[in-house]
């Protein structure tokens, strides 16, 4: 879409104009153009709306279908850049593709109200460069923190160094911190292409020449970047972030987690003697406000963040670079449902920039499409300097079963000390939060569950809590069963990774541990003192869930024990195969990661799977061409299109009657099948209960308009909600 065609709208004093609003509704709304004023499409705009005032964005000319003494006025314009076609157009997209609301999709790219209105002189702190005689480990944070020189808000210095914030008033009144004015973003902050250009091995130079060349080009082209873990895909594609950089236009990064960030800012800033700017949930109101009028305002070459920064409003966006693209993370599965990697891909065409897709595992559905010549594949198909990609074994549970009580191998556990006593580290991963993820009692058999959801709760002995993990709701740790009222008869079932902590500290008492999940890593700043004391060597064994899997370097860490390789493998997942190949590849790769040659030992009780079999074999290209042949037989995905349709209420009989109603109405075309309706495998979630329909059809099927027609079709009361979920990758 380009911007003079999207542009050509001036709307002046009495032209109606269409004005999409941040509010999930399904079109545009109808105003006037005041006397004086004249707008054009894209500009961030005041309207009245009942009796309140709103702000929307100009989308286009009047509908015509109200009457005019009906319609209102805009109140103001507001002093912003005027969005760009290409985001308006992605709106529009997003909203069609996925069956949304313009107006939801409108609120993700305007998701800070404030940052609509100018910004007031905010109080930063600056370190002045004085010490206290005495600093304690929370000053030291503080001071920490702003080393780097850019003043803080209070705010964001405080959760930065993880201290209450009378420990930053202190530090005012003592003199050693000084409070200034002004924003937070730093004008003179702007990353330098130059800064420290790296050496790059053959292959290395040969794909980022392909990179910088599409950069060059100004035209839309997805480079699917395909190197093995510790080939230097982000080197590689740092330089197109280079080239992209010296033309003076802006570069978007995705990553999957907040956590993941926290080494990748460092490198960056290595690379280009800055840190970026960030966009995540866990950012101040404030900061992410400046952030966000920097981004529009062209003062942000760079931002990486989580999928929201999708929806950012880049005003001279030249590249997308979506890292780990494989991730199941860049699914949204609240609010709008999308997939940021495939909106990634579509913002890059309507903008006519290249995009990257960078994973060491990419997805089925990118390794079809290079495969197809619809995206360049570009292979790293060795690691960086000497480091070898490290030997992969798998040991037979059924053969080597560990002591009774413990859940690591006789062979695990001899590697580990061999590890450790050399002076080398270890990391250890397993799948699953807390201490245990069943709590039952000896006695009557039951077992402990969620009142909200139908899933069963999760001890966390750390903390002295069980939790749900699907809703979050969370009670003490019972002393008696809830059932029968017999003390001491609860009984946790199975491991989880504080009770492998446990394990370890019994069985390895001098050997240095820490524990690496979202309950323990809440934070980027948390992140990155694991990670430093990972490359400091103060850490002989880390034991983490999916967190530690991706994007992780530490040159010490030669041994990789994998507790249960099984998990993930059955359950009837379409993307059970898939998923488990890219979790344990990812894994498997934080071992040997520079000269020292890295181990792998995946404990399974199922060694023929063909998912083991691949990962011991190093043979991903092999189990992709059985695993496409296999959804090829089935005609499921990439092969056909999917779409679920979830029908929840508070009331059970209510859900399966809207259920079965659609059901009823399900269209009925040769190659469109509709599967259920049936309870969804969590039937209750967070006071809901779920039904779902499964939709099949081909590719040449227009699978959006055969839905808008069905659901249309059925009307159902405000009790129960339906949702669609267009390539849905949970079917939970």
């Amino acid at each position: 879409m380009a911007e003079s065609v999207a542009s050509l709208l001036r709307g002046g004093p009495g032209e109606t104009v269409s004005v999409l609003l941040p509010i999930p509704l399904a079109r545009a709304y109808d105003y006037r153009v005041p006397a004086g004023m004249s707008v054009e499409e894209g500009q961030y705009v005041r309207v009245p709306l009942g009796a309140r005032v709103v702000s929307g964005v100009v989308w286009g000319s009047g509908s015509g279908d109200v009457a005019a003494n009906k319609i209102r006025p805009i109140g103001a314009l507001l002093k912003l850049p005027p969005m760009k076609a290409e985001l308006r157009g992605l709106i529009d997209w997003v909203a069609h593709y996925y069956l949304a609301s313009p107006g939801a999709v409108l609120r993700m790219a305007m998701s800070v109200p404030t940052a609509l209105e100018p910004p007031k002189p905010l109080k930063l702190y600056i370190d002045t460069g004085s010490r206290p005689q005495r600093v304690t480990p929370q000053r030291a944070r503080v001071f920490a923190v702003l080393a780097d020189g850019l003043p803080r808000l209070a705010a964001d210095l405080s959760r930065m160094a993880s201290v209450g914030p009378d420990v930053v008033r202190g530090l005012v009144h003592a003199g050693h911190l000084n409070i200034v004015a002004g924003t937070s973003f730093s004008e003179g902050s702007n990353p330098d292409p130059n800064h420290s250009i790296p050496t790059l091995s053959g292959f290395q130079r040969a794909a980022a020449n392909e990179l910088c060349s599409s950069v060059g080009a100004e035209r839309f082209v997805v480079n699917l970047l395909d190197g093995v873990t510790g080939s230097g895909k982000t080197e590689v594609y740092f330089e197109a972030i280079s080239a992209t950089l010296k033309t003076g236009r802006q570069v978007l990064v995705l990553l999957p987690e907040i956590a993941l960030s926290a080494q990748w800012l460092c490198r960056f800033e290595s690379r280009f003697g800055v840190r970026p700017t960030t966009w995540h949930s866990e950012l101040s109101t404030a900061t992410r406000r400046e952030s966000w009028r920097a981004v529009s305002f062209a003062r942000a070459p760079l931002a990486v963040g989580t999928r929201s920064a999708l929806f950012l409003p880049f005003a001279k966006l030249g590249l997308i670079v979506v890292d780990e693209e494989h991730d199941a993370s860049y699914k949204q599965e609240d609010g709008v449902f999308y997939n940021a990697r495939d909106v990634a891909v579509m913002r890059g065409r309507l903008a006519a920039i290249p995009v990257i897709l960078a994973s060491a595992t990419p997805s089925l559905e990118s390794h079809c499409n290079a495969s197809a010549g619809r995206y360049r594949r570009l292979s790293l198909p060795t690691r960086h300097g000497q480091a070898k990609l490290p030997d992969v074994e798998a040991i037979d549970m059924r053969r080597q079963p560990p002591v009774r009580g413990r859940w690591l191998s006789p062979a695990l556990d001899t590697a580990m000390r061999e590890t450790v006593e050399g002076g080398e580290q270890v990391m250890l991963f397993l799948n699953r939060r807390g201490y245990a993820p069943l709590t039952l009692c000896r006695s009557c058999g039951f077992r402990l569950h969620c009142p909200n959801c139908t899933a069963w709760l999760v001890e966390h002995r750390l903390t002295r809590k069980m939790r749900c993990h699907h809703c979050g709701y969370v009670e003490k740790l019972a002393e008696s069963c809830p059932e029968c009222g017999l003390e001491g008869s609860l009984v946790a079932c199975g491991p989880g990774v504080e009770r492998l902590a446990e394990e370890l500290a019994r069985v390895m008492p001098k050997a240095r541990l820490k524990v690496m999940t979202s309950d323990t890593v809440s934070s980027i700043r948390h992140a990155e003192m694991l990670v430093s004391d990972m490359l400091a060597n103060r850490i002989d064994v880390l034991i983490g869930t999916q967190m530690i899997t991706k994007g992780y370097h530490f040159p010490r860490l030669t041994l990789v024990g994998v507790v249960d390789a099984d998990l993930g493998l059955s359950g009837g997942d379409l993307r059970a195969s898939e998923r488990s190949v890219q979790l344990l590849s990812q894994v498997s790769g934080r071992a040997g990661r520079e000269e020292r040659a890295g181990r792998v030992l995946l404990q399974s009780y199922m060694t023929e799977h063909p998912v083991i079999r691949a990962l011991v074999e190093g043979d991903r290209d092999g189990f992709l061409a059985a695993e496409l042949a296999a959804r090829s037989a089935a005609r499921m995905p990439p092969f056909v299109r999917l779409a679920a349709v979830i029908i929840s209420s508070r009331i059970e009989r209510l859900a399966a009657d809207v259920a079965a109603d659609l059901a009823r109405a399900a269209p009925r075309e040769g190659e469109i099948e509709v599967f259920g309706p049936a309870p969804a495998p969590i039937a209750q979630l967070r006071g809901r209960f779920r039904f779902r329909l499964l939709v099949k059809a081909s590719r040449r099927h227009n699978l959006q308009a055969i839905l808008r027609g069905w659901l249309g079709s059925v009307s159902w009361t405000r009790a129960a909600i339906v949702r669609v979920d267009i390539d849905p990758y949970s079917f939970m």
